[in-house]
């Protein structure tokens, strides 16, 4: 039996308004904190060309609380600031590493406002929650039971665009077991028509969630566009725009999930394509449906269930010329436009769905770096 798995349980929660005051006060205070380390740590970098350590920041911290100006960071819990430092740390670290950019301000209408508590700051008793520097706990929605026993070692609470409020709740869950081992593995080609192609032959449609709701997310667009600046107006238009990519972004979660978990009940290995998302989406006529597609969440999903579960995820290079060669015989099609869907290989003369191919010669691919 390997180790327990750490897994988030996120939740909806409706604070009263003195909590909503508080939290909101929070997230403010750690945006401002994040930004001041980040501009003090960039400046020691420029200037004096000294890595900075997360014990300084801390350091920093303490002394910016004794300040007149930044007296009310005392007014919140100190641990969601003493966070946010960690997750500065962290960011640097990846980006020494060179797996990350630099890291970049935190913008007040553009961040995710969110805000971690860690054991001491929180009381977990009785399946209630109660907040640092709350005298009640959070109303929360139990849309699914924690694990039995489940003691939360950390709780983040956050608000999204759309005025909706979530704590997620990180707790050890025994139920996530290792799969039996099996025999079967598949090759996953990732596309816009069809969302996935398994190298089975099975194509998983596209549901194509944003252009469901294209036509109210214009109109809303154009309404918001119309309202005067900094009214509340336009304050109203902005979250019925937010709550229009809300809805289009829990169903698109939702469809990835259940395709992610699928894929990794059935097969042992799933090999996929290291596509650069990144650099697709600088192709203005595709950006918007590679969007839509989320094959980076597709990946993400995939890779950390794969983990859970004992299976292995083999990612193939993206230069791999999957489309155009033959999975039957092995002849590359030097020529090939992205208009064609089928073809004919001239060496053997077997008739390929381009996407099924691809999916096959992905799966090869993956088994033979094994």
């Amino acid at each position: 039996m390997g180790d327990v798995v750490k897994r988030a349980y996120k939740y909806r929660f409706y604070p009263s308004p003195e909590q909503a005051e508080q939290l909101n006060r929070t997230f403010g205070c750690v945006r401002l904190v994040y930004n001041r380390a980040l501009e003090a740590r960039t400046r020691a970098w420029v200037v004096d060309r000294q890595r900075t350590t997360y014990v300084q920041t801390s350091a920093w911290l303490t002394e910016w609380k004794r300040a007149d100006g930044l007296a009310f960071l005392n007014e919140v819990s100190s641990v969601p600031l003493q966070q946010t430092l960690r997750h500065l740390q962290a960011a640097f670290a990846g980006f020494w590493d060179k797996r990350s950019r630099y890291p970049r301000f935190k913008a007040k209408r553009k961040s995710r406002a969110s805000a971690e508590y860690t054991r001491s700051a929180f009381r977990w008793r009785d399946n209630q929650l109660t907040l640092a520097k709350m005298d009640t706990p959070l109303t929360i929605v139990w849309s699914r039971p924690l694990p039995e026993g489940a003691q939360p070692s950390t709780a983040t609470v956050s608000r999204d665009a759309a005025g909706r409020w979530f704590v997620s709740l990180l707790v050890e869950d025994p139920t996530v077991q290792p799969l039996p081992a099996a025999n079967t593995a598949v090759g996953v080609d990732a596309g816009i028509t069809s969302l996935v192609t398994l190298s089975t032959g099975e194509k998983i449609a596209n549901p194509k969630h944003e252009r469901t709701d294209r036509r109210k997310l214009a109109r809303a667009q154009r309404e918001l566009s119309r309202k005067a600046k900094d009214s509340t107006n336009r304050v109203k238009a902005q979250l019925k725009v937010a709550r229009i990519h809300a809805r289009i972004a829990d169903r698109r979660r939702d469809h990835l999930h259940k395709l992610t978990t699928r894929l990794v009940r059935e097969n042992q290995t799933v090999v996929i394509e290291d596509l650069s998302v990144r650099t697709m989406l600088r192709n203005h006529r595709l950006a918007r449906a590679i969007s839509d597609a989320a094959w980076s969440d597709l990946r993400r999903m995939l890779e950390y269930k794969a983990a859970w579960y004992r299976r292995t995820v083999v990612a193939i290079d993206r230069w791999c010329p999957s489309s155009k060669t033959c999975s039957a015989c092995g002849r590359l099609n030097t020529s090939m436009s992205l208009s064609i869907r089928s073809w004919a290989c001239g060496g053997c003369g077997v008739i390929h769905d381009r996407d099924v191919n691809a999916a096959r010669n992905i799966l090869a691919a993956g088994l033979a770096e094994r």
